[in-house]
C-alpha cells in the first residue's frame, strides 16, 4: 500500500494495460497513468498487428488508442490519464486543439497532453478556458515551465501539469533532477496552480530524488516500478543524496511569474525534437493513403 509519508502521486508511464494491472497488483494501488505515441506503438496488439505486415489507417489508430484509453480508465477509474495530441513541426494550435477537445471525451479523468511549443501554448491557454484537462509535455527549461504557468492563469489546481524530460537532458550532459528542483522552487512563489510531473525517468536514483524533492507526480516505466516494490517501496532517507556525476548542473534563475506567456523563452531544440520523434513513431503506425 501507499508509503505513509509518500507526498508524491506516482503515475505509470506506458501503454499496455497488462502493465498497468502488474503495477497496481505490485504496488497496491496507482495515481494515474501517462501515455504518448510511442508508447502507443509499443502496445503488443499494435507490434503484433505490425508484425503480421498490417498498419492502420488513421481512423483505426485513433479508435486503437481510444480503445487502450478505455481499458486504462476501467483500471484507474479515479486517477488521471494522460492523453497525447499529435503533434508535429506543422501542426497549428487549433488542430491539436480539435484534438484535445475529442480526446478528452473519450474519459472522465483525462488530461491532455499539448508539446510546450508556441503553438501547443496557443492550445492550452484555450483548452483550459473551455474546461479541459492539460498536461503540457517535452519540457526542457525554466522559461518553458514559466510560460506553462502564465498561459493557464486561472486554473484550478490539478487542471494543469507540466512535464519536464529529464532523462532527456541527461542524455546531454545536463543534471535534468534540477530542472525538476528549480520548477518546484519557481512554482512556490505563485500559486501552484501547476503541478510539477517529472517525466523521463530512466533510473531508480531519478525516481527516489523525485520523491525526495516531492515533485507533485513522477511518472516512471513499469521496471522501475517494479523495482521500487521489489525493495519494499522505500522512500529516500534524510540523509539521502542525488549523486549527478558528471552532469553538469542546471542553475536557477529567478524569473517573474507574472509576464505574458508569449513574452519567455519558449523554443528549444529538444522539445522539437521530440515533437518529430512521437511524429514518426505515430506515422509509422499508419498504411500510406
Amino acid at each position: 500500500m501507499r508509503p505513509e509519508h509518500l507526498k508524491t502521486k506516482i503515475f505509470l508511464d506506458g501503454g499496455d494495460p497488462h502493465e498497468t494491472t502488474e503495477a497496481i497488483r505490485l504496488l497496491g494501488f496507482l495515481d494515474g497513468q501517462t501515455t504518448n505515441p510511442t508508447l502507443i506503438a509499443r502496445n503488443p496488439n499494435a507490434k503484433k498487428r505490425l508484425e503480421e505486415g498490417h498498419k492502420f489507417s488513421t481512423e483505426e489508430i485513433l479508435n486503437f488508442y481510444h480503445f487502450v484509453i478505455r481499458e486504462l480508465f476501467a483500471l484507474l477509474p479515479q486517477g488521471s490519464i494522460s492523453v497525447e495530441v499529435y503533434a508535429d513541426a506543422s501542426t497549428t494550435a487549433e488542430e491539436m486543439l480539435s484534438q484535445g477537445r475529442q480526446m478528452f471525451s473519450w474519459i472522465p479523468n483525462a488530461h491532455i497532453k499539448f508539446p510546450t511549443s508556441t503553438e501547443g501554448l496557443k492550445a492550452a491557454e484555450q483548452a483550459v478556458k473551455e474546461g479541459l484537462r492539460v498536461n503540457m509535455t517535452l519540457c526542457f527549461t525554466q522559461e518553458q515551465a514559466a510560460a506553462v504557468y502564465a498561459a493557464t492563469r486561472g486554473a484550478k489546481r490539478g487542471a494543469v501539469y507540466v512535464s519536464p524530460f529529464i532523462g532527456r537532458l541527461d542524455d546531454r550532459g545536463e543534471n535534468g533532477m534540477d530542472l525538476i528542483g528549480n520548477i518546484l522552487c519557481m512554482y512556490r512563489k505563485g500559486n501552484a496552480h501547476v503541478e510539477v510531473l517529472t517525466a523521463s525517468v530512466r533510473t531508480f536514483d531519478h525516481f527516489l530524488y523525485a520523491l525526495k524533492l516531492e515533485s507533485d507526480i513522477v511518472t516512471a516505466p513499469f521496471s522501475i516500478l517494479k523495482e521500487w516494490a521489489g525493495k519494499g517501496m522505500p522512500m529516500p532517507v534524510s540523509g539521502y543524496r542525488y549523486n549527478a556525476g558528471a552532469l553538469k548542473a542546471i542553475p536557477y534563475r529567478n524569473i517573474d511569474l507574472g509576464r505574458n506567456w508569449q513574452d519567455y523563452g519558449i523554443s528549444h531544440e529538444l522539445t522539437d525534437r521530440g515533437m518529430e520523434r512521437f511524429s514518426q513513431d505515430w506515422n509509422a503506425l499508419i498504411k500510406a493513403s
